[in-house]
């Protein structure tokens, strides 16, 4: 007597968790919760100016700063100097990104030169960058060579010290393992250390270019005839408060647009880590 066929189940198959929609509600819960705080400011702003609670010509009416900003726009004025500035953002912070991952690296993976280097630098790091700003008027001028100087060396502090100790806290049972698989000095680096320090050295690269785009107002203010800080100090000569808003309005949105793209950049680079919360 023939046995009858057994019927083989298709093995059951879990749905796919609901990510895209839960990521999606929480994007959107983020930027619903992060307008309360600027709308409650403008109305406070408001309501100062039109009861003129403080002097008109120390606090204008945001309607006469919104006009000084479509002027200063439509003049030319705001994009001329913020091209300035974005230039001199650009080299100051491609200096201290190279300076920065070079040096920390150097001292991440070598433990001679961090004896030598990092005590000094670490003396070095805790002198803020308007303590520089008198030598070096004196030693190179105020030309733009001043200002690259200072925004690099804004920059290249605070990566400098996110790549060291990324490298520095590299698990040891990493290490290990590429021991045990016999990987070679460059395999090691580049499959084991380099990865497991990506997130921190990637948090250094977003300090530094926040510390860049601080030191750049800074400098201006104190030593450029032109720029976005150069438009706040010109402003505050001539007693038009609603240009120094303007320009610092301008310095907030950009300073918040470089690192909401560097975040961005982070989720790219680093897809692999999840939050834990």
């Amino acid at each position: 007597m023939a046995a009858n066929p057994i019927a083989l189940e298709a093995p059951y198959e879990l749905p796919a968790p609901a990510q895209a929609p839960a990521r999606h509600r929480r994007w959107l819960a983020d930027a619903v919760l992060a307008w309360p705080v600027p709308l409650a400011l403008l109305a406070i702003w408001y309501i100062a100016a039109r009861y003129e609670w403080v002097p008109p010509q120390v606090l204008p009416t945001p309607e006469a700063v919104a006009q000084t900003f479509g002027e200063l726009y439509r003049s030319g004025e705001l994009w001329a100097n913020l091209q300035v500035s974005a230039l001199r953002v650009a080299g100051g912070f491609a200096v201290g990104l190279a300076g920065g991952l070079t040096l920390g690296a150097a001292m991440g993976l070598s433990s001679r030169f961090r004896d030598y280097v990092y005590p000094t630098f670490k003396a070095f790091s805790q002198v803020p960058v308007l303590g520089w700003l008198p030598l070096l008027m004196l030693l190179v001028g105020i030309d733009e060579a001043l200002k690259i100087i200072l925004i690099a060396k804004a920059a290249l502090v605070p990566i400098a010290i996110n790549t060291y100790k990324g490298i520095h806290n590299v698990p040891v049972r990493y290490l290990e393992v590429a021991r045990v698989l016999r990987l070679t000095r460059w395999q090691t680096l580049s499959r084991v250390v380099f990865p497991a320090a990506a997130a921190p050295v990637w948090n250094g690269v977003r300090y530094g270019l926040t510390h860049a785009w601080l030191a750049l107002v800074v400098v201006e203010l104190l030593a450029s005839s032109e720029g976005l800080g150069y438009m706040i100090v010109y402003g505050r000569q001539l007693f038009q408060l609603d240009m120094v808003i303007s320009a610092v309005i301008v310095v907030g949105i950009v300073g918040f647009a470089l690192d909401k793209s560097l975040a961005l950049a982070e989720r790219a680079v680093l897809r692999w880590r999840k939050p834990g919360f």
